[in-house]
């Protein structure tokens, strides 16, 4: 019964989200998964540093996916995000983590990137709800 409510808090919280305030999050939650996988990897557990990676890349491709072609950035970024799942994907199957930080931290820069656009149109223009132009997106953060 808790958890379900706990569900439908989330799922409400994430409806009343500007899209900037996803893409935050988004970045918030791989970042958080690379972390765990990361000390999962220290503790020999394997099995569940793999699952955080994979998290971490489902992240990034949903990053991806949803790109909007008509802004030049996004090929910036899809150039980038192509990079850090290449990355991940290197580190999950190779069980070697030299680069996790490095990944960690380009995912930090983004993110605050992001975080200081949107607070600048919120502040430009209160009224506007984001500023990424972006498909309907379905997360499962958790």
């Amino acid at each position: 019964m808790i958890s379900n409510g706990y569900k439908q808090y989330k799922n409400n919280s994430v409806g009343t989200m500007t899209k900037g305030e996803i893409l935050i999050r988004l970045y918030e939650e791989a970042n958080k998964k690379l972390l765990k996988g990361k000390k999962f990897f220290e503790c020999d557990n394997f099995e569940e540093f793999e699952e955080h990676m994979q998290g971490a890349i489902n992240i990034v491709k949903t990053l991806s996916d949803n790109l909007d072609g008509k802004y030049s950035v996004s090929v910036e970024l899809y150039r980038i995000y192509d990079f850090i799942i290449y990355e991940l994907n290197r580190m999950k199957v190779g069980r070697k983590i030299e680069q996790l930080d490095d990944i960690s931290g380009l995912i930090k820069e983004l993110r605050d990137t992001f975080e200081l656009a949107e607070k600048k149109v919120k502040k430009s223009n209160p009224a506007k709800t984001g500023f990424v132009q972006q498909k309907s997106v379905s997360i499962g953060i958790g």
